[in-house]
C-alpha cells in the first residue's frame, strides 16, 4: 500500500489543465484522514462537476507565471483554502510574519504600528506578497477568462480533429464532469506499429519541418534535485510511459489562425513520412 502512517497529504496535480475526477480522490483522502492540495496552476477557469478547479481539495495552488493562460506580469498566484482557522495563518506565511498588534493599546504607537511573529511555531514565515498593480491586472483578466478558455478549446479542438487519422497521437480525454482549461496541448506518441519513438517525431519536426515541440513534464524523482535529497526511487509505471513518450506542440493563445493551420499540416506531414519510413 502506498497509504502508510507516515502519509499526511495527497497533491492532485490538474496536468495540462484537466480537472481530475475529484470525488473518488476526496472519498480516499476522507478514508485516511488526509489532506487534500490541489495544483490548479494550469487549471484556472475549468470545473470539475460544476466546482471550480482548486476549491475541492483543503487548498488550491494557483499559478499567474507568464505561461500560464493569464498572467500578473509574469508572476504572482494565489491560494484558496477551505479551514478558515488555516486561511487566517496565510498573511503572516505570505507577508514576512506581518500582523497588526490585537486588541487595543494604551499608546496606539507602542511598541511600533506593525508586528512580526511566528504563525506556526518553529515554521519561518515567507514573503510571497503580490503587488496592487498585478493584483488589480489579475482581477481584470479572470473577468476575460472564460473567453480565453473556450478559445483555447476551439483550438485544440481543430487541432485534435486533424490528427483523428493518426492513432499513434493519443490525447487526454476529458471524462464526464471534468473541464480542461486546455492551458497547453499534450499527446502521447504510441510507435508500436511505426517503429518510431516520440524522439523521431520531435526531431523530423524541428530539422524538417520547423516545427518546435517540447517534453513537458519531467518526472520528480527523475531529477538531480530530488535524487540528491534521497527521493529518487519511485514505482510509478503510468508515468513513466507518459513521459518518455510524450509530446506538447505549441499552443500559445497568441499564435495567429494561419500559423496554428500551418503548425497542423506539418505536423500532419511529419506523421506521414514517419509512417512511410516503417
Amino acid at each position: 500500500p502506498l497509504i502508510s502512517t507516515r502519509t499526511k497529504v495527497i497533491v492532485v496535480v490538474h496536468l495540462y489543465g484537466l480537472v481530475c475526477e475529484m470525488d473518488p480522490i476526496m472519498t480516499l483522502a476522507e478514508e485516511h484522514n488526509l489532506m487534500v492540495v490541489e495544483d490548479a496552476a494550469q487549471s484556472l477557469g475549468a470545473a470539475y462537476k460544476g466546482r471550480q478547479a482548486g476549491s475541492i481539495g483543503d487548498f488550491g495552488c494557483f499559478s499567474f507565471h507568464s505561461h500560464k493562460n493569464i498572467s500578473t506580469l509574469g508572476e504572482g498566484g494565489m491560494l484558496t483554502v477551505r479551514d478558515q482557522r488555516l486561511a487566517r495563518l496565510v498573511p503572516g506565511l505570505r507577508h514576512n510574519g506581518s500582523r497588526s498588534y490585537e486588541g487595543e493599546r494604551p499608546k496606539y504607537w507602542v511598541p511600533a504600528m506593525s508586528n512580526v511573529d511566528f504563525d506556526i511555531p518553529g515554521l519561518w514565515p515567507f514573503n510571497f506578497c503580490l503587488g496592487e498593480i498585478q493584483s488589480a491586472l489579475g482581477s481584470k483578466l479572470i473577468e476575460r477568462l472564460p473567453a480565453i478558455n473556450e478559445e483555447r478549446a476551439t483550438r485544440a479542438a481543430k487541432f485534435i480533429h486533424a490528427m483523428k487519422d493518426f492513432s499513434e497521437l493519443i490525447f487526454q480525454k476529458v471524462p464526464e464532469g471534468c473541464e480542461h482549461s486546455w492551458h497547453l496541448l499534450a499527446a502521447r506518441y504510441d510507435g508500436s506499429n511505426t517503429g518510431k519513438t516520440r524522439d523521431d517525431l520531435i526531431w523530423l519536426l524541428n530539422n524538417k519541418f520547423g516545427v518546435k515541440t517540447v517534453v513537458q513534464y519531467y518526472p520528480l524523482y527523475r531529477y538531480p534535485l530530488f535524487n540528491d535529497a534521497g527521493f529518487g526511487q519511485a514505482n510509478c509505471p503510468e508515468t513513466d510511459l507518459f513521459f518518455d513518450n510524450m509530446i506538447s506542440f505549441p499552443f500559445q493563445h497568441w499564435m495567429p489562425d494561419e500559423d496554428f493551420s500551418l503548425m497542423i499540416e506539418l505536423v500532419s506531414q511529419a506523421l506521414k513520412a514517419l509512417r512511410k519510413e516503417d
